[in-house]
């Protein structure tokens, strides 16, 4: 499978799930209630998997050098809570699993590609998650809304499954891994953080990812 036809279907994906979301806020429009410089998903914590770091840090080496040096420095802080984080957690799962991941669900990290307004610098090739953050989703059999949102609970709505999606991104990592010889395809899931992404040179990021 070549590196083009990798791209090919992750642009493919993602487009789905920005039709997917036009669709269901265009049908919900009282419930779904995203706007400009609404930044709750922006500080949600989850990790990239390896198609999406590439395909993001490729993005990124092609905006402005002041405006990549100014989301680099916002990496560092945000390296800095996510350390904060697992150290926590670590004390936390020596208690209970359930607390830890309790605790996760809560926590918040800014995106280092938030900028000083509000406004992603990234915005047209953000990651699945975020494209999908304000309508009805699915992961494990278990439903989730944004807390500002005003989906119900206990109604039905259709949602979009994220384990699906999150298969194809496995899917296309182990592909990208692959591609480059050698990679073990297992790693493909191994999940990194945007400012690990973003701070990482293109031709090492798949060498990084498994130090």
């Amino acid at each position: 499978m070549s590196l083009e036809y990798i791209i090919e279907r992750y642009e493919h994906l993602i487009k789905k799930a920005d039709k997917t979301f036009e669709e269901t806020a265009e049908k919900y429009k009282e419930y779904v209630r995203c706007v400009l410089h609404c930044a709750d998903c922006c500080h949600a914590m989850f990790g990239l998997f390896l198609i999406e770091a590439y395909y993001i840090k490729n993005k990124f080496d092609k905006l402005d050098p002041e405006v990549q040096r100014a989301a680099l420095e916002r990496a560092k802080s945000a390296d800095v809570t996510l350390k904060e984080i697992e150290k926590k957690l670590r004390a936390e799962r020596e208690k209970s699993e359930n607390t830890a991941e309790q605790s996760l669900s809560m926590m918040r990290v800014r995106c280092p590609l938030l900028d000083d307004n509000d406004e992603c610098i990234l915005y047209e090739y953000r990651p699945l998650t975020c494209r999908v953050y304000g309508i009805p989703t699915s992961i494990h059999g278990k439903a989730h809304v944004c807390n500002k949102s005003a989906f119900k609970p206990g109604s039905y709505y259709p949602v979009y499954n994220l384990d699906e999606a999150y298969q194809e991104l496995y899917y296309l990592s182990r592909q990208l891994l692959s591609w480059e010889a050698g990679k073990e395809l297992d790693k493909a899931s191994l999940l990194i953080s945007m400012s690990k992404c973003i701070s990482t040179p293109t031709d090492q990021l798949l060498a990084e990812v498994f130090k």
